[in-house]
């Protein structure tokens, strides 16, 4: 009995060891010492005295997460420095109305966990609704673009 309860134990030891490390594959976290310093650079000049808490990997690029006045933030830039896209977390109730009715109409019964508002190098403003691991980008108007896994 000891045996099957120590060998229980080992293999969801295991599967949990796998599943850390599955996530970590779909977002290396990275020392700041592996960040290009063009990367790091602009982060500094963009957001000085600012700490950078967690910088990751994100399709080739590299994505530092950061709080400003006590909000969640982030931007994602290149290797050469240039800024791509920042990201700003909002509350769930900043989300013009016709996300949360998107939402209630083709998610019935789940709620938006996260918000955020993303504007791209060129300006382009998009909103971001985390629901159920699965993130729902709507246009500056609110109108639903795409979703995609978190």
């Amino acid at each position: 009995m000891k045996k099957i309860i120590l060998s229980v134990i080992i293999v969801s030891g295991l599967n949990l060891a796998n599943a850390q490390e599955a996530k970590e594959k779909k977002e290396p976290k990275l020392t700041e010492a592996e960040v290009p310093a063009p990367a790091k650079a602009k982060f500094a000049a963009l957001y000085a005295g600012v700490k950078a808490e967690k910088w990751e990997k994100e399709n080739g690029n590299y994505e530092v997460k950061f709080h400003q006045n006590k909000t969640e933030m982030s931007i994602l830039i290149d290797a050469t420095g240039t800024l791509l896209e920042t990201e700003t977390s909002i509350e769930v109730s900043a989300l013009p109305k016709s996300v949360s009715d998107y939402v209630a109409k083709n998610k019935p019964g789940k709620k938006i966990k996260e918000a955020s508002k993303i504007v791209d190098a060129k300006g382009v403003m998009t909103y971001e609704a985390e629901v159920e691991k699965t993130d729902l980008i709507f246009d500056k108007d609110g109108k639903f673009v795409k979703e995609s896994k978190d």
